[in-house]
């Protein structure tokens, strides 16, 4: 992989969590659509299409993960998971969590009944993308080292998933680990892949997307559709699908060889659970290209969160929280 010197590491930790949050905040307005219906309400997105962009759970769990790595390092430990969720999100009396995925709403269910991990997160979403969306941190701390971030996502999701929905999170957490040192597309697609069973459909999902994604094709739409009939499940209920939201995000990475607003409009204009897609997409070109490669009328547009799905994150930005995993000292 390409060295890199320390100040770059800040610069694509910013890269990688804001530009997390400008996939999500660009996403949000068309998840759960058909491109169909996308072009029927805005023709191409091609950046935010409300006054006021805002993140959704994408962003606010990936603040919770980060913070919580951030305090243990790679010392973290399930003990410090779920004790976490209970502090911060399960024993507070904050309403319905609006914005919370299923995979999250189980886990909060399950830990309230007193249950612990790894039994509190058996519930029907274990293979949700609720992991993947709040890995890219992992991914941040763990810089060129794809196999620790894997070990320590896999340690966060133990409270909230199983199989698929920890698959998930480890091909993203690996595949940012490898952009933090400016590694190649093709490299860091290789690193997600190397972290996950190679028969998995989560690795099965993500090969057949980049697949179609390196495709000669005459235009976007045409691309877009190519990697979506690679990995969607046409009339599943559910677009939270790990697998297929992995292998969505790796595809339109794939597609836009790393450039970021190719990558987060590619994944956006696709549909499905378009805030996640596009927020894993825009982590991995954020950390490829760093914070200078976020279109700066986007990158400004992010403002603190406002707790909506979980209050106790409300007021920190990702940018702050970029910087806490990756200290003053070590990037003098």
């Amino acid at each position: 992989m390409v060295m890199t010197t320390a100040c770059d590491t800040r610069e694509r930790a910013r890269g990688a969590l804001l530009g997390l949050a400008v996939g999500d905040a660009l996403g949000a307005p068309a998840e759960n659509m058909r491109p169909s219906e996308i072009r029927r309400r805005w023709g191409r997105i091609e950046g935010f299409v409300t006054d006021s962009p805002a993140g959704t759970d994408d962003t606010e769990y990936a603040i919770f993960s980060a913070l919580l790595l951030a305090r243990h390092g790679s010392a973290l430990t399930v003990h410090h998971v779920e004790r976490a969720w209970h502090h911060w999100i399960a024993d507070l009396d904050e309403g319905p969590f609006r914005g919370a995925g299923f995979s999250e709403r189980g886990t909060l269910e399950n830990l309230r009944r007193g249950l612990a991990a790894p039994i509190s997160a058996q519930h029907r979403h274990a293979w949700s993308d609720g992991l993947a969306m709040r890995a890219a941190p992992f991914g941040v701390f763990a810089a060129g080292r794809p196999a620790e971030a894997a070990r320590l996502v896999a340690i966060d999701g133990s409270v909230s998933h199983d199989g698929e929905g920890i698959y998930g999170g480890q091909a993203v957490a690996a595949g940012v680990a490898a952009a933090m040192t400016g590694a190649s597309v093709t490299s860091v697609i290789a690193a997600a892949l190397s972290v996950v069973p190679m028969d998995s459909w989560t690795a099965r999902s993500l090969r057949r997307a980049v697949v179609a994604a390196q495709r000669v094709q005459p235009d976007p739409l045409t691309r877009e559709r190519q990697v979506r009939s690679a990995v969607v499940i046409g009339g599943y209920p559910w677009t939270d699908l790990a697998p297929e939201a992995v292998g969505l995000a790796f595809g339109a990475f794939a597609a836009a060889r790393g450039d970021f607003r190719t990558a987060v409009l590619t994944a956006v204009n696709m549909g499905r659970d378009a805030d996640t897609t596009a927020a894993v997409a825009g982590a991995l070109a954020g950390a490829a290209g760093g914070l200078r490669a976020i279109p700066e009328d986007w990158a400004t547009a992010i403002t603190s969160v406002t707790g909506s799905c979980l209050p106790s994150m409300r007021g920190y930005h990702v940018l702050d929280v970029a910087d806490l995993l990756t200290p003053e000292e070590d990037a003098a």
